[in-house]
């Protein structure tokens, strides 16, 4: 009777998880404009709802000896609450731009994910002796309410939505400006203050083969290359600057959003962010293309990349009624760093270049 039961249950879980997979589909497709737009707060209210459902059902199926009817019942109930969330959770994202999108759906999906897994352990427990499913399915109840807590965090505007995912960009930006500056001249004169610190650095490091080896890894850039590097590290920290000024535009607009002064272009918004992302990339690249032997022909596509997405992120701003004139400037400081940048690259791969010439005439010069 009680394997009868737990696939009986596990029958009626399966035709549950299809019926969510399903909204989920529709959850994927992007609202008709004509559509009422649901608040945010209708949302998070039942989330609430979920999450105190998913406290129901775990006290219901640890509980002694469960009635197999009552659990089929609690999924019933508890699963036709998760599509009515993810339904109003369609409704919010109407008008919204595909950041907004991604992030509610983001945060729907974390609930149907804990759902699913408080459910699919509890099936899995009926008719258990284990203490371990039994005691898994309260922690699971536990998630469920912490993913329904975060709601409160989703953000609800596209200003606010784009002004987040800019904001990890300068994150990103920012650990790869902190790596850049870890970089050391492998050798200098003496009384430079860089050979002074790595000095100071090389007198806590034990005297082992071991340790000297592991620690040569990026300390042993040449005078050229060590320029080189420092000018990417001024492209870097200028663009660093440039997101906080984006960011700080883009709060600007939310405020007069707020204050029915003026709305902008959701799809303006959305190619600043695909800019700055796309510019995030190349500040990668360039941090990549740092460590020793440099790869100057990679720093120089990163930097013209860089370059084009500047006169873009420039283009765009100058097309809002009220543009930024702080931006604007901090475009101009970071397009000044990079044409530096491209220039001491030029001027290295003409050295290169000559130097290369030179080794071809000596090797094809006949001996006496």
């Amino acid at each position: 009777m009680g394997k009868a039961a737990k696939e009986h249950l596990s029958r009626v879980l399966n035709s549950h998880l299809n019926n969510i997979h399903e909204t989920l589909q529709i959850l994927n497709q992007t609202p008709a404009a004509s559509l009422e737009k649901v608040s945010w707060d209708e949302v998070i209210q039942m989330g609430g709802q979920v999450a105190k459902q998913a406290t129901v059902a775990g006290v219901l199926w640890t509980g002694k000896a469960p009635n197999v009817k009552e659990l089929e019942e609690n999924m019933g109930v508890y699963f036709n609450m998760l599509q009515g969330f993810l339904l109003l959770a369609h409704g919010s994202i109407v008008g919204a731009g595909p950041t907004l999108c991604s992030s509610v759906h983001a945060s729907a999906q974390k609930v149907v994910n804990c759902s699913f897994s408080l459910m699919k352990e509890a099936v899995s427990s009926y008719g258990s002796h284990s203490k371990d499913g039994k005691l898994s399915i309260p922690h699971l109840a536990g998630t469920v309410w912490d993913a329904c807590d975060a709601l409160k965090k989703t953000p609800t505007t596209n200003y606010t939505a784009i002004g987040r995912a800019i904001t990890q960009v300068a994150v990103s930006v920012k650990d790869v400006l902190r790596e850049m500056k870890e970089l050391k001249p492998g050798s200098a004169e003496p009384n430079d203050e860089m050979h002074n610190e790595a000095a100071v650095d090389a007198e806590d490091v034990p005297d082992s083969h071991e340790s000297s080896s592991e620690g040569e890894l990026g300390n042993d850039l040449s005078p050229d290359e060590m320029k080189i590097a420092q000018l990417a590290i001024d492209v870097v920290s200028d663009k660093l600057i440039v997101l906080k000024e984006l960011i700080r535009f883009i709060s600007d607009l939310l405020k007069q959003l707020n204050s029915n002064k003026s709305s902008h272009s959701v799809d303006s918004l959305e190619r600043l962010l695909k800019i700055c992302q796309g510019i995030g990339v190349q500040v990668d690249e360039l941090g990549a293309c740092l460590y020793p032997p440099q790869e100057v022909p990679a720093l120089k596509t990163a930097a013209e990349k860089i370059s084009v997405g500047i006169n873009e992120l420039k283009a765009e701003v100058s097309c809002f009624i009220e543009p930024s004139e702080g931006l604007l400037q901090a475009c101009e400081g970071l397009d000044s760093s990079v044409r530096m940048l491209e220039s001491k690259l030029g001027s290295s791969t003409a050295d290169t270049t000559d130097l290369q010439s030179k080794m071809q005439s000596v090797a094809l010069t006949p001996k006496n």
